[in-house]
């Protein structure tokens, strides 16, 4: 008999539909939050047979169950612990653990595409078109190459992960993985898909108007409550917002809280694990503990929302060589222009500011983090530049 304790998301459940399809009914799969893996370990040590082969994925235990599980193996148990997240590098140290964040090409490992490469390897399970497209789709959305590589196949997979039972996406994927030669979505799955698309579009364009910015650990963050569609709004949110180091996204029901960010100087698995929990550079997770609720929660709650830029603008635009208008929160008028063509600097209520950037994005970064600016529309850019016009000739007429 097998026993396979693995995530409850994407990733950890793709590990438990392979092992449904290598093993059978001969395997028992319990999906675990992060929290919840140990009492399982602490219970399969204390009820189940040796004979039962134990294997983790996606998930790493606590020292405790840590030292019981080599005692385990030691005692002639059989336990095989698979995970990629460099937090859980340390457990290479053991002869049953195996941990690889990425491969020989630099690609980034899921457990999944580990937990394929171990079947396949010890003929537990036979490779096929359809199993390692969908393995692959898997990877890539855990790993967070499908935004790179426009996997919208990849985003769509997880989208119908969330969208049904745990139950019923295993019994799904078990007929098409060992039926079909090719993995893809069917037709009442691509309407569905196609329904929850627009959800999603209005979902984000509701909780962008809630984002707020704090200062938390040298990082500039971007927080905001949403109970659904972490990963896309998360993702959105940087793309809209990239002065800011990563956005916070935290749900106060499951008292969890998730990082995302677009950028590769950040790595947002070091913000979790500084409260308890981990992931990856790009996307990482940890319980709302009471440090985290003090940073995110409670100096977060009396902040007014960041304002969005002015989206149909004609004249004032960025990077217009005329000069970009943006408006603070304290009502401020910040005006970004060009020196020459690798200098740009900025005026705050017509003052001269000595402040100067090398590029616009550098200086529009430093605006937004500094002042919490946005970039206002063009009837109050033409007014501005009216009434400058107008201070200029008295001036000259004086």
């Amino acid at each position: 008999m097998y026993k396979l304790l693995s995530h409850n998301d994407l990733d950890g459940v793709g590990c438990g539909i392979l092992a449904r399809l290598a093993f059978g009914k001969q395997v028992n799969i319990r999906y675990n939050s992060i929290t919840g893996l140990n009492r399982e370990v602490k219970w399969f040590l204390e009820n189940e047979s040796k004979d039962t082969f134990l294997m983790i994925t996606d998930l790493s235990v606590n020292e405790e169950n840590e030292k019981r599980l080599e005692n385990f193996y030691k005692a002639g148990g059989q336990v095989q612990l698979i995970d990629h997240h460099k937090t859980a590098l340390s457990f290479n140290d053991y002869e049953w653990a195996a941990v690889h964040v990425e491969g020989e090409a630099g690609e980034l490992h899921s457990a999944t595409s580990l937990y394929y490469d171990y079947l396949v390897k010890h003929s537990y399970l036979e490779s096929s078109n359809a199993i390692s497209e969908f393995v692959e789709l898997v990877r890539q959305y855990d790993t967070w190459e499908w935004e790179k590589n426009d996997n919208q196949k990849a985003k769509r997979l997880n989208a119908l992960f969330f969208l049904v039972s745990i139950d019923e996406f295993e019994e799904s994927m078990l007929e098409r993985l060992s039926k079909e030669a090719y993995f893809d979505f069917d037709d009442f799955e691509k309407k569905l898909l196609d329904m929850e698309d627009d959800k999603i579009v209005r979902y984000i364009r509701r909780k962008r108007r809630e984002l707020v910015q704090i200062k938390a650990g040298g990082h500039y963050a971007g927080v905001v409550f949403a109970e659904s569609y972490h990963s896309e709004l998360g993702n959105q949110l940087g793309k809209e917002y990239p002065h800011l180091d990563y956005i916070a996204i935290l749900n106060i029901g499951g008292r969890r809280m998730g990082f995302r960010t677009i950028h590769d100087h950040v790595d947002v698995s070091e913000v979790a694990g500084s409260f308890g929990g981990g992931g990856h550079e790009k996307a990482a997770g940890c319980s709302l503990t009471e440090e985290a609720y003090k940073q995110f929660v409670a100096k977060t709650y009396p902040l007014e929302p960041l304002r969005e830029d002015a989206r149909k603008n004609r004249f004032n635009q960025k990077q217009s060589t005329f000069g970009t208008l943006y408006k603070s929160k304290t009502d401020e008028f910040l005006f970004l222009y060009p020196l020459s063509n690798q200098a740009w600097a900025y005026e705050k209520n017509r003052q001269k500011q000595h402040t100067k950037f090398s590029s616009f994005e550098e200086g529009e970064k430093f605006l937004k983090r500094n002042y919490e600016a946005w970039l206002i529309r063009d009837e109050i850019f033409v007014q501005y530049l009216v009434d400058e016009a107008k201070r200029q000739r008295s001036k000259e007429n004086k």
